[in-house]
């Protein structure tokens, strides 16, 4: 069966058409120089965000503060922060970008993604990876050397938990007779996504994941890496293809582009030209990350989408 007959959440439509390039943000949405955010005015700018086009926000899953990686993220738990979100939103799609399988068991994964998806009323998209601060590996007592196993064995237990009733599990993480896990997504399946690699070869992502989440490549080489991916996943059906970036949008509309770091500086005119060809090429959804931004975020948010979202054709 061709997974386009897989029957996926409205989360997951929501931010996912065939064709079509939709936009989110990176929790938290602020821009902050060291690696702690303050966390301030987060519910009214998500609240914002929706109100403005954007169709996703993603929380990451960085367990354990790492003063030499420079970032922690939103601080808190993924889910229990979702869940929070959920309540003050209706519409916007809520995803994990992406949570580090490796690190939890995917039943503790898959209760948590449920319980947000039913709370929200089908809102969730799971990204997942396979883990880059070894830091966090040894404070759980887990090989940072397991990860490809590991992960690979984990989106195959939680595929079981969220599809079947009583299912008969025998893993290396654990086994389950008898007894389920509750409650299961609410009315459609929560998508699970592959982020970079993930220690998996690409065949493998794109026969067991539901998409891909990418690093953004060079246009030359990022058309290369979209039509390896859309031959590899035709057999399967439609699989979105997602690209995160790091935007810092300067003041004047005529300025840049310049380097940053997974990402650039530049102005409106160029930012433009550049999601236009993002969407020829086949990229289905954009994430914003605003950390390096000189700009407050609720300025950059408003200018994408008055300005910037209604421009790309």
């Amino acid at each position: 069966m061709k997974n386009s007959k897989k029957t996926f959440n409205r989360g997951f439509h929501t931010i996912y058409q065939e064709e079509k390039l939709t936009f989110g943000l990176f929790m938290p949405i602020e821009a902050f120089s060291k690696d702690i955010p303050t966390m301030d005015n987060q519910v009214e700018l998500a609240v914002r965000a929706e109100a403005l086009g954007f169709k996703g926000l993603w929380f990451r899953d960085i367990p354990l503060r790492d003063p030499n990686f420079g970032d922690v993220g939103q601080i808190f738990d993924p889910f229990v922060y979702m869940a929070y979100i959920a309540s003050k939103t209706s519409t916007i799609t809520l995803a994990t970008g992406s949570v580090v399988l490796p690190l939890h068991h995917p039943i503790d994964i898959a209760k948590a993604a449920a319980s947000v998806d039913v709370l929200s009323k089908g809102r969730v998209v799971l990204g997942t990876a396979a883990g880059d601060r070894p830091l966090e590996f040894p404070a759980y007592g887990i090989a940072y050397e397991s990860r490809e196993s590991r992960y690979r064995e984990t989106i195959e237990y939680i595929k079981l938990l969220f599809s079947n009733y009583f299912p008969l599990i025998r893993s290396n993480l654990g086994e389950m007779i008898n007894s389920d896990m509750l409650p299961k997504p609410y009315e459609s399946n929560i998508a699970m996504m592959t982020t970079a690699y993930a220690l998996q070869s690409q065949e493998w992502i794109a026969k067991n994941s539901d998409g891909w989440i990418n690093f953004p490549q060079p246009v030359k080489r990022l058309e290369k890496t979209l039509k390896q991916w859309k031959t590899l996943t035709e057999p399967y059906g439609f699989k979105p293809y997602t690209q995160g970036l790091m935007l810092d949008l300067l003041e004047d509309d005529d300025a840049g582009p310049y380097p940053i770091h997974l990402g650039f500086s530049s102005g409106k005119k160029y930012l433009i030209s550049y999601l236009t060809t993002m969407k020829k090429l086949g990229v289905n959804h954009i994430i914003f990350y605003l950390k390096l931004s000189k700009r407050p975020a609720n300025e950059v948010i408003e200018e994408l989408g008055k300005n910037v979202f209604p421009l790309i054709v």
